[in-house]
């Protein structure tokens, strides 16, 4: 039976691991799984990677009451907008995205 973890394997995943690369690809050049790399990584105790995160986008927009919510372009781009048009009493949509949005099943 093969050894996994080989003196000369773990050198060439500490060496890398330390290039930075993510555990996924070092799986994927070593024939392992991202978890088989990522518990070796601990049980080696090497250098714990920093993880960042992203900073969350908070969009900040005015929903005038009784306009229809249906979303023009992506949030973030200064194009981004609504329909605005008068929704259908009970939906956030007008008649025109309302039938857009609620498609009923067909009969079998």
């Amino acid at each position: 039976m093969e050894l996994t973890w080989s003196y000369e394997r773990v050198e060439q995943l500490t060496r890398l691991w330390e290039e930075g690369l993510p555990a996924a690809e070092i799986g994927r050049r070593m024939g392992l799984t991202k978890n088989a790399v990522i518990g070796k990584v601990h049980r080696i105790a090497l250098t714990p990677r920093i993880v960042t995160e992203l900073p969350r986008q908070h969009y900040a927009f005015e929903f005038a009451g009784g306009s229809c919510l249906w979303p023009f372009g992506h949030p973030g781009q200064e194009d981004f907008r609504f329909c605005g048009a008068a929704p259908v009493t009970g939906k956030p949509y007008c008649a025109e995205h309302a039938a857009r949005a609620y498609v009923r099943p067909k009969d079998h």
